[in-house]
């Protein structure tokens, strides 16, 4: 009887709200914003746990770097690609190739910062942190709204805490492209969940213009869409969603050719200027063994673990059943990373974007008591803390 009255309460409820959905709120919003609100309120403790354990991060880096004279926003904000990417954004790509030409960092990103900094009372490398610290916040939404599609919102929250746990989750708050390509794939995934073809399609288009990893993302939504396309016979939304996907990656690639003078000028600068190609994995197995067998720094032990877990916990996804377009783009994310060669390094960085690896963590702490969970989350944000100041004051190289 009681869940009756539950479901009877909750129609009225959506009564009333589409009843008033064309008369401004009491905030002054229209009905769009208030339709948006009931999401925001759902997420809102996913949004707040993600900053909380993002600023314990931060706070420790600027306290560490200030006992080094190193300040803060210049750790985050020109650190290795960073400086790259404001170079882009302030002076524009080379105009013509070279050894290290920096045609090979992918546009959306550099673009956001060049048009936003005019409108914005910061300059260019504060204006990049800001727009990484609201992708990281999207991101972190777009995590809580697919755990909570699947599961539960328990279960949402904490998969967008734990993404901001990562060792290398710093990252995710400097003046690099991975929050908001996270973002971008997150929500474009969702859309494919949810069947939103057109949003899927124009968000893995702009996932596309951002990393080159979006390989791993474009099959995903363009194999979901003709499946529905054939499913539904004759939806055009579906179809768009298959043109659309592509395109980002397809057009600056392109790009990158006819200013280059070459069909594979991008391949090209990322082989010979950047040292870095597709291998199979011979690189990442040859790395590896040199770890295993001789004492390294820490980031090189850190990252052989990070790659084994997320072995491991691609098993699990597979073992949950979790949806095949998570569960795909999340393999696709390990050949692209395991399989490249150069930048050992840097792949646990590579993973950051892949969330959907983080789903079995979710579900597991998000059955565990209240005491034990925050023993566990305590523990993960002092580690995550301390390796924030070790990748950019202790480790020479890029996170």
């Amino acid at each position: 009887m009681g869940s009756d009255m539950g479901v009877i309460a909750d129609r009225e409820i959506d009564s009333r709200e589409e009843r008033s959905g064309d008369r401004p709120d009491v905030t002054g919003g229209t009905g769009r914003m208030a339709r948006l609100r009931r999401p925001l309120l759902a997420a809102w403790p996913a949004l707040v746990g993600y900053a909380a354990v993002r600023a314990v991060g931060l706070i420790t880096l600027a306290i560490w770097g200030d006992a080094r004279d190193a300040r803060l926003l210049r750790l985050i904000g020109i650190r290795a690609d960073a400086g790259w990417y404001l170079a882009i954004a302030q002076h524009g790509y080379d105009r013509a190739e070279t050894l290290q030409s920096n045609m090979a960092f992918f546009p959306l990103y550099p673009l956001l910062v060049r048009f936003t900094e005019p409108l914005s009372p910061l300059q260019f490398r504060n204006t990049a942190i800001v727009l990484a610290w609201l992708a990281s916040l999207a991101a972190a939404w777009g995590l809580f709204a697919i755990g909570n599609h699947l599961h539960d919102r328990r279960t949402g929250v904490l998969l967008a805490v734990v993404w901001g746990l990562l060792p290398h989750a710093i990252v995710e708050s400097m003046a690099y492209t991975e929050s908001l390509f996270t973002a971008l794939a997150a929500w474009s995934l969702y859309a494919v969940l949810t069947g939103r073809w057109v949003t899927a399609g124009t968000l893995c288009l702009l996932a596309g213009a951002t990393r080159p990893t979006a390989t791993s993302l474009i099959p995903v939504v363009m194999l979901a869409a003709l499946i529905a396309l054939v499913w539904r016979r004759g939806t055009w939304r579906p179809a768009l969603a298959l043109l659309l996907a592509p395109l980002g990656w397809l057009g600056f690639v392109g790009w990158v050719g006819w200013r280059t003078g070459r069909v594979d000028g991008w391949f090209h600068i990322q082989t010979e200027g950047w040292r870095s190609s597709f291998d199979g994995g011979a690189g990442t197995l040859e790395n590896t063994g040199i770890t295993l067998d001789q004492p390294v720094t820490l980031q090189w032990y850190l990252i052989v673990a990070v790659l084994a877990s997320s072995l491991i916990l691609l098993a699990l996804s597979a073992v949950d059943r979790q949806p095949w377009p998570l569960f795909v783009y999340s393999a696709l994310m390990l050949v692209t990373t395991i399989g490249a060669s150069g930048y050992f390094n840097s792949k646990a960085r590579f993973l950051v974007p892949a969330f959907a690896l983080l789903l079995p963590v979710a579900r597991g702490l998000a059955a565990a008591s209240t005491a034990r969970l925050l023993i566990i989350l305590v523990g993960m944000t002092a580690f995550a803390a301390y390796f924030s100041g070790y990748l950019l004051l202790v480790w020479e190289y890029s996170p």
